[in-house]
């Protein structure tokens, strides 16, 4: 059966051949850093606990040397229309093969449709690429290597925030983040409980850098416990409003660094922090907004 095991081999792939092309251009470290990558996705699971945990080091101790380069600017003039149609192919072929890969249980993994669908659609367009622009064999593989290099151990930050907010929920934070919020909502008060989850889910998003991380802490200290069991709010909507107000803390982080800070380091912006200033007056009153919805969805 076709499951995560294949994207696994897609992206783990990807990376392995990366880290061949840095070191055939002396990259040293950005071929350590990806092939390092390229193992994790091959062999996570074989290597245990200790062995993830120290890979994960490795990585950490890569990123923080300094000593990866930054990718090489493309001397060659690609031609726009075709690459935007290109690029469709992917959602498309996510949306599509995710409905027709559902009816095919025996042979896909139903859970991981989507994503089985989305590393088709991947390998789908790269292969429509080639064929239309006649391009050279590794010229795909090159030009995201240049893209993997120029965002640099930002590129692992989803991956490794993700796991963060799984490491929280299992070391029981949101039992003690409920239990201290608990004693400060006055008794009876939505508008208190629906504040503390909307700003609770901003401030842990900032601190942790990805909603996603920041949603099983916040669920569990105080949208189910206060908002769903003792005032009988609709789970539904308050855990869409709940990751809608982590988004607006998504729009203020630096360390949501895939989202503000890649976007920075692209476009070569003298300020750093450039698009975090420029997001901070939709996400400010995005938030307050999103928490008075969450008192109306309640009361």
């Amino acid at each position: 059966m076709i499951g995560i095991g294949f994207v696994y081999l897609v992206a783990g792939s990807f990376f392995a051949a990366a880290a061949i092309l840095g070191t055939v251009d002396r990259r040293w470290s950005n071929a350590l850093f990806h092939a390092l990558l390229a193992l994790s996705f091959f062999a996570g699971d074989r290597l245990g606990d200790i062995g993830n945990g120290i890979l994960v080091l490795a990585l950490v101790a890569i990123a923080t040397s300094g000593r990866m380069k930054r990718g090489e600017a493309s001397t060659a003039a690609a031609p726009q229309g075709p690459l935007l149609a290109l690029a469709l192919v992917i959602p498309a072929a996510a949306l599509g093969g995710t409905v027709l890969f559902k009816q095919m249980p025996a042979r896909v993994d139903p859970a991981q449709a989507t994503l089985v669908a989305l590393a088709v659609g991947a390998l789908l367009a790269l292969l429509l690429c080639h064929l239309w622009l006649r391009a050279a064999p590794l010229s795909g593989v090159r030009a995201g290597r240049r893209l993997l290099d120029e965002i640099g151990w930002a590129a692992i930050m989803p991956q490794l925030l993700a796991s963060l907010g799984a490491v929280f929920a299992l070391a029981g934070v949101g039992e003690v983040v409920g239990g201290l919020i608990g004693r400060a909502i006055p008794t009876g008060s939505i508008f208190g409980a629906a504040l503390a989850y909307g700003l609770g889910m901003a401030l842990f998003t900032v601190v942790m850098g990805n909603a996603f991380a920041a949603f099983p802490v916040m669920v569990s200290a105080v949208a189910i416990p206060l908002l769903v069991h003792r005032y009988g709010g609709d789970p539904a909507p308050i855990a869409a409003l709940g990751m809608l107000a982590g988004f607006c803390g998504t729009l203020l982080t630096p360390m949501a660094a895939n989202f503000n800070i890649v976007p920075a380091a692209l476009l070569e912006l003298r300020d750093r922090y450039g698009v975090i200033r420029a997001q901070a007056a939709t996400a400010l009153p995005l938030l307050a907004f999103n928490i008075l919805l969450l008192w109306w969805v309640v009361r």
